[in-house]
């Protein structure tokens, strides 16, 4: 009797241990969802966004705005089945046939995990998405991603890293269009001459040069929830000290992971403004935040964490004449961890961003900064489950 209640307790006991471990994690699901990010917010709590793909496009926030020309009627759907490269003739299935053969809006997806490594820069015409949601999908180990003179574009969910130059050449381009290109040098994304841009969740690292480039008169770009980490000179704003077109540049930096093993440039600006919001900085060589030419540059409610050694000065520019007194650098809300420091210049830099109602969102205290960037980079997808 003794035995047979004993056993009894005993059950009873693992079932209530069972349940109360359930109730954790539940929570803890719980907990986790409700410390996404506004952008994360719209979409990544449908269980069902692999049949409603173009919510994503309604999410965007900064200075992209809302990404609505490229969802609705009219959206060409296009599945990349082949990871090859022709970049002359592309065959159908590859992603080069999606860029370059087709016309209109088309949101491309991938049918599983692969690896392109382009022979050729990848030219995305406008109004395209590339969304990289439901498979691990690597462009790696040769050329890659070139936006030049195109509007309305959503980069999304990739793994792009050891991008290589590039020498002049021909590509096949959007439209069906042969383009010749100058050589390049290797940037993992760059964008030229283009506006309405958002590139979000993905994972950059170790290529030849930047892995992000926004120049000539570039502007209205997103660039959120990205992973950049174990690379020397991260990301450009603004073409060269000469190009004075980069003034009316407008850029969003915000919910990115900065690091482990990322040198300088996140960013380096010129000319134009930087908006850089709720990002992490997991340590810098140089500097994490730089720039020349008078920019205007708002760092809000960011969390910095100096390296252990070398500098622990987040900010880094080069002063010519009476620029000096010109450039507007503004520190709002960030905080600052092992012994991290912040140079502020000028007056109005915490001005701005003046977004309006579509890429206006709420900035969230520097404390919850880790939480929101749990996730940066491409995300590990199943359409049966959240992301």
């Amino acid at each position: 009797m003794v035995i047979g209640l004993s056993r009894k307790l005993a059950l009873s006991l693992v079932i209530l241990f069972i349940f109360f471990n359930a109730g954790l994690a539940q929570k803890r699901r719980r907990n986790g969802r409700s410390q996404l990010n506004v952008i994360d917010q719209c979409w990544r709590r449908n269980p069902y966004w692999a049949s409603n793909r173009q919510q994503l496009a309604s999410c965007s926030v900064g200075f992209a705005g809302k990404m609505s020309n490229n969802m609705g009627r009219g959206v060409r759907h296009y599945v990349v089945t082949d990871p090859s490269d022709d970049p002359l003739n592309p065959r159908r299935g590859t992603l080069r046939y999606g860029t370059s053969m087709l016309r209109g809006k088309v949101w491309i997806t991938f049918e599983k995990d692969m690896q392109i490594s382009l022979k050729q820069p990848l030219l995305i015409g406008s109004f395209t998405t590339i969304d990289g949601r439901g498979a691990d999908v690597h462009i790696a180990y040769g050329a890659c991603l070139l936006l030049k003179g195109v509007n309305n574009v959503i980069i999304h969910g990739l793994q792009i890293h050891h991008c290589r130059s590039q020498p002049a050449g021909q590509v096949m381009g959007p439209g069906r269009k042969i383009v010749d290109f100058g050589g390049l040098d290797g940037d993992a994304i760059r964008l030229v001459g283009s506006s309405k841009i958002w590139i979000d969740h993905n994972t950059l690292y170790q290529s030849e040069d930047g892995l992000l480039d926004v120049t000539r008169k570039s502007t209205g770009v997103t660039i959120s929830n990205n992973w950049f980490r174990d690379h020397d000179k991260v990301m450009l704003l603004g073409h060269d000290d000469s190009f004075v077109q980069d003034r009316n540049m407008r850029v969003t930096i915000v919910f990115n992971r900065f690091g482990p093993n990322c040198n300088q440039r996140m960013p380096r600006v010129r000319h134009g403004y930087a908006h850089v919001a709720n990002n992490l900085y997991d340590g810098w060589g140089n500097y994490a935040i730089g720039g020349s030419m008078n920019p205007s540059i708002k760092s809000e409610a960011n969390f910095f964490i100096a390296p252990q050694t070398n500098k622990k000065e987040v900010t880094w520019r080069l002063d010519d004449g009476d620029s000096k007194t010109q450039s507007r650098w503004k520190s709002v809300s960030d905080v600052f961890m092992n012994g991290a420091f912040f140079k502020q210049t000028g007056s109005g830099g915490g001005e701005g961003p003046a977004y309006n109602r579509e890429q206006r969102f709420r900035v969230t205290g520097a404390r919850a900064v880790r939480a929101l960037t749990r996730s940066s980079g491409a995300l590990r997808c199943s359409s049966r489950n959240r992301c």
